[in-house]
């Protein structure tokens, strides 16, 4: 996953999933609903393909710490909401499991107002684990510009 790796195709079906699978199940959960709901924080879905997704969200204050920057829990709630949507997006699962182990290191930072692009991506799906990549990245003029986290999440 990097800067200028082009994507496939975004697929119809899988958006559709998405769509279904983050207002039934992602919204359910206070905190993801909390930090991303599409109707409270502008997050939208720019992208979903067989284990891909790609989402662009405007930073809110709820996202911030003291210092004004990207908290680092945010940070950690990301990469573990973007990775189970890579998992459902493998295949239309309709449930994700639960996380065994996430790793993020904090590249940069963001700050209010400022909008970033999240992806999550499957790195493999075995019977019982998934393994996943998630990476964000400041948008500036349009495109991904610095990286602010990467993740891990199995």
């Amino acid at each position: 996953m990097s800067t200028q790796q082009p994507l496939p195709a975004s697929d119809p079906t899988t958006e559709a999933h998405f769509t279904d699978y983050h207002a039934t199940r992602c919204l359910a959960s206070p905190l993801y609903a909390f930090l991303l709901s599409p109707a409270e924080h502008g997050l939208r879905l720019t992208h979903a393909s067989r284990g891909r997704v790609v989402f662009r969200l405007p930073v809110a204050a709820c996202h911030l710490n003291a210092a004004g920057g990207l908290h680092g829990s945010v940070s950690a709630t990301i990469v573990d909401w973007a990775g189970g949507l890579a998992v459902a997006a493998w295949d239309l699962r309709g449930g994700t499991g639960v996380s065994v182990d996430i790793h993020v290191s904090y590249v940069s930072s963001v700050r209010l107002g400022e909008e970033v692009e999240i992806e999550g991506s499957v790195d493999k799906v075995g019977g019982s684990l998934a393994f996943t990549t998630v990476g964000v990245w400041k948008v500036e003029e349009g495109r991904r510009g610095a990286v602010v986290i990467t993740g891990r999440h199995t």
